[in-house]
């Protein structure tokens, strides 16, 4: 009789460690419903996006435009990376932008007036980054100024100091090859196929250990069918990428040759690696939801708020000292509307688009890749088409407000359903 009784107990708990494909897709439906829309929006934008600019402008779809569409929104990407981080929040950063054009600005003169190494240089932009980072975090997290009014005041402050730096309104040209190389270089194909290898076993490898770790602890594990998908999807996806990035590009290949995957690529995906497993594996990670998602809360709770807060602003300016190099080698040179204009503008929309909220305590460091890529896309395809900047702003400014009425309305559904 024990035994019998026994059985049902058992098969619940297996059943809970190893859920079918069909119960964790019903679970996805139910969060759907719950208004947990993830990054569903702007995966379903790129896809509409991608389609009907191929459909209207077949050269959307050439090897050599794809490649464009990595170095053209990369330095957005990487700043949406860091903004990533101040928007968990619930803060905001606007000087992100001149921020990336001030590092961008300390590295031309390191390289080209002082004649310092490229690595100085480099850890000359992102300690300028670091810097500013520390005085806004601390002015917001310390002084209680509100991040919307010290950051708009570094905007404008920031524009006047790139002005000196570049000696009102001169070109600084950099030469650097190994600067020059970032965004305007190719990894040789093998090294490209070799990446794709290591990145996909690595996934796959991360999939099955977590997988492992959560039935070891007694915990809902995902099913292999599931996990074989999702690596299968990847592989597939990265695996086309990869191939259409190694054709032959160049219109004379006799005369120069452009093949594999541009080098600002595996940068970008190391960042991404690095930030994703800060916020999802650390205690700062943790901390950082946490203080997002109830302030209060998470200062009674013991976590140091202010100092989260000054190191969200400080990995912010970071990342725009990274997208500021990345701009400055896109150019091979860096002038006064070196990250002016609508870098700002884009960068936020390309984190809130991606599925990071405005109202803090939700958010990926992916969703700006994703957003990222959504924004390079609508610039990329609309310069195609022909469309001026008048356009291009308009139907990015619509998307950014569509974006932020998905995340207002999952909000209040998930409010609705007891959630938040």
């Amino acid at each position: 009789m024990n035994k019998v009784k026994e059985l049902p107990g058992e098969a619940v708990a297996a059943a809970k460690q190893s859920p079918s494909l069909g119960n964790s897709l019903r679970g996805y439906v139910e969060r759907l419903r719950g208004g947990d829309m993830g990054a569903l929006p702007a995966v379903l934008g790129l896809i509409v996006l991608c389609s009907a600019f191929a459909a209207a402008r077949p050269a959307f779809v050439t090897s050599i435009n794809f490649a464009n569409l990595f170095t053209q929104g990369a330095a957005v990407t990487l700043i949406a990376m860091g903004l990533v981080f101040v928007l968990l929040l619930g803060e905001i950063d606007l000087s992100a932008g001149f921020a990336s054009g001030v590092c961008a600005a300390v590295l031309a003169v390191a390289l080209s007036e002082m004649g310092l190494p490229w690595y100085v240089a480099v850890a000359g932009a992102i300690l300028t980054g670091v810097v500013i980072g520390v005085v806004l975090g601390t002015l917001v997290a310390k002084v209680g100024i509100p991040s919307f009014v010290v950051t708009l005041a570094a905007f404008l402050a920031f524009q006047g100091l790139v002005l000196v730096l570049v000696d009102e309104g001169t070109n600084i040209s950099i030469r650097d090859p190994v600067i020059v190389a970032v965004a305007n270089k190719n990894l040789p194909p093998w090294l490209g196929w070799a990446m794709y290898a290591g990145c996909v076993a690595v996934f796959a490898a991360v999939q099955l250990l977590r997988a492992r770790n959560r039935s070891r602890r007694g915990l809902a594990a995902e099913p292999l069918s599931l996990i074989g998908a999702r690596v299968g999807t990847l592989a597939l996806i990265a695996g086309l990428a990869v191939y259409v990035l190694n054709l032959e590009r160049s219109r004379n290949p006799a005369l120069v040759s452009l093949t594999g995957v541009p080098i600002v690529v595996p940068v970008i995906l190391a960042l991404l690696v690095l930030w994703t497993l800060v916020l999802r594996r650390t205690a700062f990670g943790r901390h950082i939801y946490a203080v997002g998602g109830n302030t209060e809360a998470a200062r009674r709770a013991g976590i140091a708020v202010d100092r989260i807060k000054i190191s969200a602003f400080v990995i912010c300016s970071c990342m725009a000292a990274v997208g500021g190099v990345v701009a400055a080698s896109r150019a091979s040179s860096v002038d006064p509307n070196t990250g002016g204009s609508s870098v700002l503008l884009y960068a936020v929309g390309a984190a809130v688009i991606g599925g990071t909220s405005l109202f803090g305590g939700k958010g990926r460091v992916l969703d700006a890749v994703l957003g990222g890529a959504v924004v390079a896309v609508i610039e990329n395809g609309m310069g195609l088409m022909g469309y001026g900047a008048s356009v291009k702003y308009l139907v990015t400014g619509s998307v950014l407000l569509l974006a932020a009425g998905v995340d207002a309305l999952a909000r209040k559904r998930a409010a609705a359903a007891g959630l938040r």
